[in-house]
């Protein structure tokens, strides 16, 4: 039994850093939200090994062992075949708004991906089902391994590559297969195998196998396709894969704003890329602020013209290009801040020749953090805090943004810069321009709430914006625009042939003079945003510019269901921008992950022989669909939840994910002596359970806000142990009901163990996809009550079916 247990260690330890892994290698050739797709088919392939089992219980059980081996040598060769396979299916995310054809690609690769993730819980399926008597165990190791896997993922992912990381994942794999290989009959001819896949991993697999395929819509496919451009570095990391690119014969003039007007030139520059996209620029700096001249030439630089010698905060440093503006227009003190160390390191270490050691000047500060969680705790007050453009143009008018959560633009976040402005200081916010106008009038409505909500009583006497061909900038000031300000504002624009798109008292022919729209959207939309029908105009807008909340960041998501047929109609005239084709990915998931889990685990499960109960698959089944899809959505949500308190998505991810693991674990440990506990007072134990996981959901939902605004200011290893600390009591709870629920199957219905292990697989398939969904539609709060909801379901069923 130990042999077994520490192999379903293994087995768990490697699936869910397999997911993960997936999620970045998808981040990188395709784009973030593909994240979701990744969830929903890893437990497709759970869901499908119930009905596998099922089917072949008879066979299976009295060669537990061999096929436990097999299933674990199987989902090792598989993640390495799937990760190659899937990357040459033909699928194109940007050509599905029109090509119908990319929905069979998308299913093709759905499936693809989901195969090794059937061999992982082909074991623990077969665990469960041929030793009944060790579920809870059984069930710890599981959870305690998948926890173990997603913490250990980003401490590997920071000193490996992907490709080394997938490797190791996969040598996992062959470990436990040969754990559980010595008892079987079939022992030599399965170490001969085990040792051949060991040696084609570790020696025989060609290195351009394993080479990741970017898709050649991304930003750094496009400039690779430049005569003469070639990578100069690349370093990898959770938080992103960067590559830096030289191109000497077509140089990158990377300024956005820039205006039309301007005498000056950029200087060489360096391109940075995120993950194949989001391009940054380190410039070539010698000293020599002269050289900077087009500096004063883009709309960011707004703000120095109104403010003199300003102490500046700069939100998403990147490659440096915002510091250089800041010095350029005269800031006596910056303070930058980048998320990722290795992008810092790219200016200070690796290229700071050509960046002219710039972050040694002794007025710049640089801070690795994140970017809210460095506001909450800083003690400083602003002249300047300015937000940078921190995505790329593309992926902004793409629309695969949509499903993107961004804490930086949310109405709780511009009350926390504007808290951190000193009086008559501003926030400057610089977004592309897209027509017609989106995120630039979703950013100004956000602001407006944000002011209200603070006592303003006339936001519009604290905003303007300007905008040239393809960015705009809004300026919120730390008090009322005097005269003397706008008279700047106008000047500065009419010399760059900018467009002034609001100032408070601008008259309407004061917009839209250089850069000539159809109309003058961004004045007649703030001004509507102002005026006292504001809420009957986000109403009827063709897109969603509702105020992003942090119960709600999806600030990127502007798609309105009752607009569908009008912009499909325009898909192929031009208008396939309009179309956030990423979310209509997230439908296509579903429905896609909802017909797979049908034909894959409930069809194949509905045509076995049965020998149980009548009603049995309904009620008995219900509980396990209601689990399925309760734990994912308290999951989901609550790791949005510490994403704020941690200041890091990566960490939030990791400690959330693996304490709700590992402590559900315990629950599910210690799930059998509460059985025998309150056996005696004809209690039910679910009932008991799930009453607190209501108790303290409902308490975290309530109290986490407030008391993560006051802890804020802690060590980040302080918070960690916090996080894990508030984690733990409700992971305990969560972790109980399935293995009770199992282990009641095992003993009055041992026949349906596999069917319950696919049912509750089918839940989980669709509830990743569902609850990003409903996040998006109606905030996270509203997913963590359906959850408890679905939790009160199951407590129900249980207590008049099982007990």
């Amino acid at each position: 039994m130990r042999r077994l247990f520490f192999a379903t260690l293994l087995i768990s330890t490697a699936a869910i850093a397999y997911e993960v892994l997936l999620m970045r290698m998808l981040s990188i050739v395709q784009w973030h939200h593909f994240a979701y797709m990744i969830i929903s088919l890893a437990l497709l392939g759970y869901g499908a090994s119930g009905t596998f089992i099922a089917i072949a219980k008879r066979w299976l059980q009295p060669r537990f062992e061999l096929f436990f081996s097999v299933g674990g040598l199987l989902f090792s060769a598989t993640m390495i075949a799937s990760f190659i396979l899937a990357q040459r299916v033909p699928f194109n995310a940007l050509d599905i708004v029109w090509n119908p054809r990319q929905f069979f690609y998308l299913a093709i690769t759905y499936l693809i991906f989901s195969v090794p993730f059937f061999f992982a819980a082909c074991c623990i399926g077969l665990a469960f089902t041929c030793r009944r008597s060790c579920i809870s165990r059984i069930y710890f190791f599981d959870l305690l391994g998948a926890g173990i896997g997603a913490m250990s993922i980003v401490g590997l992912l920071f000193l490996l590559s992907v490709q080394q990381t997938l490797v190791m994942l996969a040598c996992l794999g062959l470990t436990a297969s040969a754990l559980m290989g010595m008892a079987s009959s079939a022992r030599k001819p399965l170490i001969a195998v085990q040792l051949a896949c060991l040696a084609t991993l570790l020696f025989g697999l060609p290195q351009g196998w394993l080479e990741l395929r970017i898709s050649e819509y991304k930003g750094l496919s496009q400039a690779m396709q430049v005569v003469g451009s070639r990578v100069l570095t690349v370093s990898s990391s959770p938080l992103g894969l960067l590559t830096v690119v030289e191109s000497p014969r077509v140089p990158f003039r990377y300024a956005p704003g820039l205006s039309i007007n301007t005498r000056f030139e950029p200087p060489e520059q360096l391109a940075v890329f995120t993950d194949g996209d989001s391009m940054t620029a380190i410039t070539r700096f010698d000293g020599n602020l002269d050289a900077l001249g087009y500096m004063g030439d883009v709309t960011t630089a707004l703000p120095y013209a109104l403010l003199h010698e300003p102490h500046v905060l700069i939100l998403g440093a990147g490659g440096g290009a915002d510091v250089l503006l800041a010095l350029y227009n005269g800031a006596s003190k910056i303070d930058a801040v980048e998320l990722n160390p290795q992008m810092t390191k790219l200016v200070t270490d690796t290229y700071a020749d050509f960046a002219g050691h710039l972050y040694d000047d002794d007025r710049i500060t640089v801070h690795s953090q994140e970017a809210r969680g460095f506001v909450a705790r800083s003690k400083v007050q602003y002249d300047l805090i300015q937000v940078a453009l921190l995505d790329s143009f593309a992926a902004s008018g793409s629309g695969m943004q949509a499903l993107n959560e961004s804490y930086l633009y949310t109405v709780e976040a511009i009350q926390e810069y504007l808290q951190h402005i000193a009086p008559g200081g501003m926030l400057a916010i610089t977004r592309w321009l897209k027509l017609p106008p989106r995120d630039n009038l979703k950013l100004v409505a956000t602001v407006v709430q944000a002011l209200q909500e603070i006592g303003v009583a006339e936001p519009r006497r604290q905003l303007a914006m300007i905008r040239s061909w393809n960015t705009s900038t809004l300026l919120v000031k730390q008090g009322e625009f005097s005269g003397d300000d706008i008279a700047v504002i106008i000047e500065f624009a009419r010399a760059r042939s900018f467009d002034t798109a609001f100032y408070p008292s601008m008259p309407p022919g004061a917009a839209n003079r250089f850069n000539r729209l159809d109309q003058a959207f961004l004045f007649d939309g703030i001004t509507a945003l102002l005026g006292e029908d504001a809420d009957d105009f986000v109403a009827r807008y063709k897109f969603d510019i509702t105020p992003a909340t942090d119960d709600k960041p999806y600030f990127f998501h502007f798609f309105k269901w009752n607009a569908l047929p009008e912009v499909m109609a325009l898909r192929k005239r031009g208008g396939a921008s309009l179309i956030e084709w990423s979310y209509l990915i997230l439908i296509a998931t579903i429905a896609q992950a909802t017909v797979a889990g049908v034909f894959l685990i409930l069809l194949p499960l509905s045509l076995t022989k049965r020998s149980w109960p009548p009603g049995t698959v309904t009620r008995t089944g219900g509980y396990f669909f209601l689990l399925g899809l309760a734990f994912l959505f308290i999951e989901m949500a609550f790791i949005q939840k510490f994403i704020l308190f941690l200041s890091h998505p990566l960490y939030a991810v990791a400690v959330v994910l693996s304490g709700f693991l590992v402590f559900a674990g315990f629950g599910s440990a210690y799930s059998d002596r509460l059985v025998q506990r309150l056996k005696q007072n004809k209690i039910s134990p679910v009932s008991i359970v799930v009453a607190g996981i209501s108790v303290f959901t409902i308490l975290y939902v309530a109290l986490l806000p407030m008391l993560f605004q006051q802890l804020m200011g802690l060590a980040d290893s302080t918070k960690i142990v916090l996080s894990i600390i508030l984690i733990a009591p409700l992971a305990f709870c969560m972790g109980m009901p399935f293995p009770i629920g199992l282990t009641r199957v095992a003993n009055s219905a041992p026949d349906f163990i596999p069917w319950a292990w696919g049912i509750n697989g089918f839940a989980s398939v669709i509830s990743a996809s569902l609850a990003t969904l409903l996040a998006i539609e109606f905030g996270f709060t509203t997913v963590v009550l359906f959850a408890l909801g679905f939790y009160a379901g199951a407590a129900a069923i249980i207590r008049n079916t099982l007990e």
